[in-house]
């Protein structure tokens, strides 16, 4: 499909090291009418480092609602958009679902660029399984917390969550409660930027070191998910005398 009949491109930002942006994102971001950015503070930092000059526009959590109907109509008159979030893939804990999905119930075309996104290098630094895992995003701060970590309790993917500062300690904590203290976990900080730090261990020991190591910084938390019960030999072989005597 040409490039030149998409509407909106979402184009992933560095979550850290401005050299992980990709020669296609500056392409993109050189040529869009204009670029809908979560921070134009943030974002404007970015574009003068890579000596982009785009028209910027202010749009995240407080104004999408709002701002949706009136970009969607100037897409249908022909101006051709690039979304952003401050750091990583827009939409990924970060506004960008809603527009997408007015854009492709209007029938104009939508693209994202492949880029940076904080928890695949988290996942696959941790050494913890990641052929299969599930992306839990933000925790709820207050109501739902309790019951969204209970439900939990019987993944056996690896569990992706992104976190704050000081909240870290208090989800280690439930996550403790609810999965037990020695499930394995890695908290992964400041990915790709100078002082990154990826700390291995049970649950259990990450509180103990956050206790006394205080922290900073874009946090993500990667935890093992519930070990699958693995079949004795008696288990397999009263299955196969179960399934010869039904076939009799």
């Amino acid at each position: 499909m040409s490039e030149s009949r998409i509407s909106l491109f979402l184009v992933p930002t560095p979550i850290g090291n401005l050299k992980d942006i990709t020669l296609r994102a500056i392409e993109v971001l050189k040529t869009v009418d204009i670029i809908l950015a979560e921070d134009t503070r943030t974002s404007g930092i970015l574009l003068k480092h890579l000596e982009i000059s785009r028209p910027l526009q202010s749009y995240h959590i407080f104004n999408e609602h709002k701002a949706v109907e009136k970009l969607v109509e100037r897409m249908r008159k022909g101006e051709v958009f690039a979304l952003v979030s401050d750091a990583g893939t827009p939409a990924i804990s970060d506004p960008g679902f809603l527009l997408v999905r007015e854009v492709l119930s209007a029938g104009l075309e939508v693209q994202c660029l492949p880029g940076p996104t904080a928890f695949v290098p988290a996942l696959v630094n941790s050494g913890l399984p990641n052929d299969r895992f599930v992306f839990e995003g933000f925790l709820p701060h207050k109501k739902g917390r309790k019951t969204r970590i209970d439900s939990l309790q019987e993944e056996t993917r690896t569990l992706i969550f992104y976190e704050s500062p000081h909240r870290l300690i208090k989800t280690l904590e439930q996550l403790g409660e609810a999965f037990g203290a020695d499930r394995q976990a890695c908290v992964s900080r400041e990915l790709s930027k100078l002082h990154e730090e990826n700390v291995r261990g049970s649950l259990a020991e990450l509180i103990e070191y956050y206790e006394s190591n205080p922290l900073k910084g874009e946090i993500v938390l990667v935890v093992a998910g519930k070990e699958e019960k693995k079949e004795t030999r008696e288990e397999r072989q009263a299955s196969k005398m179960e399934k010869w005597n039904k076939s009799e």
